[in-house]
C-alpha cells in the first residue's frame, strides 16, 4: 500500500517539549501558588508515565497531601501551566527538532495528507503550531487533542479517530513517534510507526520498541538508525518513510 498520510505526535516528536516546555511551565505554576515541587529533568521523565498534565498534578498533589487534592487548586495549576507554557514558547525557548520542518514540507509538496495526533492541549498545540511551524501549519488537515478523546496515549482512540476523520486505509498511513507510550497507541490502531526518539524515549528499555517499522535518534542530517532499514545520507527523507511503509510486510 502507497503512503497516503503522515500522522504526527507533538510533544518530543515536534520539538523537546516535555523537557525544555511542558516540565518548565508545571515548575513555574507551582512557584507561582507555593506549592513546594520543583520537577529536575530525570524525575520529570518517571512522571511521563502518568499521561496528561492535569493527571500529573492530582498524582503529585495526592504524594504531598497524603490525600486528593481539592480540585479548584488542580484547575488553578493547570492553567497556569498553560499559561507558562504558552509563553515559553512565544518567547522562542523551544525549536523544532532537526528534520521536521524538511519533512513536513516535502509530505506537503508531494500531496500527502498529514495530521497532528496528540493527547496534549489544543491550546498547547495551537502555540506551537503558530511560534514554531508558521507556515508549515498549511501542511495540517486537522488536529486530534486532548479535548477530542476520552483516553490519553497509549490508549489507540486518538489514532482511531484520525484515521476516521480522514478516511483512507489504516495500511496506508504512518505515524511518527518519541517514545513507547506513542508507539503503543499508533499500535493499537493498528498504524505503522517510525520512532524518532525524544530525550526522554531515549531512556527508555529497547525492548518497548520492538512494533516500529524504524528507530532513529532523530530526522535530520547525520540522523542515526537504532533499528530498521539504513537511509541514504544519513538523514530521514520522504522516501525514506514511504519505503517503511511500501516494503512492510501486510
Amino acid at each position: 500500500m502507497a503512503l497516503q498520510a503522515l500522522l504526527w505526535d507533538v510533544d518530543g516528536t515536534l520539538a523537546e517539549t516535555e523537557r525544555d516546555g511542558h516540565r518548565l511551565a508545571f515548575n513555574r505554576a507551582f512557584a507561582d501558588v507555593g506549592v513546594p515541587l520543583n520537577w529536575d529533568a530525570a524525575h520529570y521523565g518517571e512522571l511521563l508515565a502518568i499521561s496528561g498534565g492535569r493527571e500529573r498534578i492530582t498524582a503529585a498533589l495526592a504524594g504531598l497531601l497524603g490525600e486528593p487534592p481539592p480540585p479548584e487548586l488542580v484547575r488553578e495549576l493547570q492553567a497556569r501551566k498553560q499559561d507558562h507554557y504558552r509563553a515559553l514558547v512565544a518567547a522562542g525557548e523551544l525549536r523544532l527538532r532537526p528534520g521536521v520542518a524538511e519533512l513536513i514540507a516535502a509530505a506537503g509538496s508531494a500531496g500527502l495528507s498529514q495530521v497532528i495526533v496528540t493527547t496534549s492541549g489544543r491550546a498547547a498545540v495551537a502555540a506551537l503550531a503558530e511560534h514554531l511551524l508558521g507556515g508549515l501549519s498549511k501542511y495540517f488537515a486537522f488536529w486530534v487533542c486532548g479535548e477530542d478523546v476520552a483516553h490519553m496515549k497509549p490508549d489507540p482512540e486518538a489514532y482511531r479517530l484520525a484515521l476516521q476523520q480522514l478516511g483512507c486505509p489504516v495500511s496506508s498511513a504512518l505515524a511518527l513517534e518519541d517514545s513507547g507510550n506513542g508507539l503503543a497507541a499508533a499500535s493499537g490502531a493498528g498504524v505503522a510507526c517510525l520512532l524518532t526518539l525524544s530525550h526522554y524515549g531515549h531512556a527508555e528499555s529497547q525492548q518497548r520498541f520492538a512494533q516500529a517499522r524504524a528507530v532513529v535518534d532523530q530526522l535530520g542530517l547525520g540522523a542515526a538508525v537504532l533499528r530498521g532499514p539504513a537511509c541514504q545520507g544519513r538523514q530521514i527523507t520522504l522516501s525514506y518513510v514511504q519505503a517503511l511503509l511500501e516494503d512492510s510486510p501486510t
